[in-house]
């Protein structure tokens, strides 16, 4: 990350199939992946959460999972949660709206005002990055200048991570391998949104590390900048 860029250090974080799936099908939480990871995988991933100033995902996990985004299993303080929402299409009762921590929802400028307020009825702190859309790198910024976030965790969905990988706003990758295959053409798989032409677009990683966590390969990665 260059210097002059002030925004988060932002790690992806993901349990992936052998065939990189995030879900077992279209519309299906994440969650009946996710019972298959090991005791010590959960611990990593809510130790990463403990660690982090601030976890982002996006609307549509929301929707599918109706997450807290809450540390468990280990001591440490819940991060903010980042919610990118473009039309603020959550529910005014979800669970990332609890008291348990910080929930900024990024909109953009076309969001309706009925929702926009419900939200902050119940304690959402709104955010407009963007006219049409929610601007990425904006929301970078202002997490990094307005919130103090130095850390970032994002968990998914597909779009979000495509997106933030289009606008080369992550720095490092750690996933969590489960040992199944999905399969089905339209089941979200890690990325999605990207575009290569040929060999030259592809992102290019460097393995950091690889480790098990119980009975789950852990590996870690760091996105090639040139």
């Amino acid at each position: 990350m260059s210097d002059h860029i002030r925004r988060p250090y932002v790690t992806l974080v993901s349990e992936v199939t052998i065939d990189g799936k995030l879900t077992v099908t279209r519309g299906a939480s994440s969650k009946l992946l996710m019972q298959f990871m090991s005791h010590e995988a959960e611990v990593l991933l809510h130790q990463i959460r403990a660690d982090s100033d601030a976890i982002m995902v996006g609307a549509n996990t929301i929707r599918i999972d109706n997450s807290f985004l809450t540390v468990r299993h280990v001591e440490g303080k819940n991060p903010i949660r980042v919610i990118p929402s473009s039309k603020a299409d959550i529910s005014p009762d979800a669970n990332i709206l609890s008291p348990d921590a910080p929930t900024i929802i990024a909109v953009s400028a076309r969001a309706e005002k009925e929702k926009c307020a419900a939200l902050v009825e119940k304690g959402a702190h709104l955010e407009i990055c963007g006219e049409d859309l929610v601007d990425l790198p904006a929301l970078m910024r202002l997490l990094y200048e307005k919130y103090n976030v130095k850390s970032l965790m994002i968990e998914g969905g597909s779009t979000l991570n495509g997106n933030m990988f289009q606008e080369d706003l992550i720095d490092e990758l750690l996933l969590i391998h489960l040992p199944f295959i999905a399969g089905g053409e339209d089941t979200p798989s890690l990325v999605t949104g990207l575009h290569p032409r040929d060999v030259s677009d592809l992102l290019k990683l460097d393995l950091i590390s690889q480790y098990m966590a119980g009975d789950n390969l852990i590996t870690k990665w760091r996105v090639v900048r040139s």
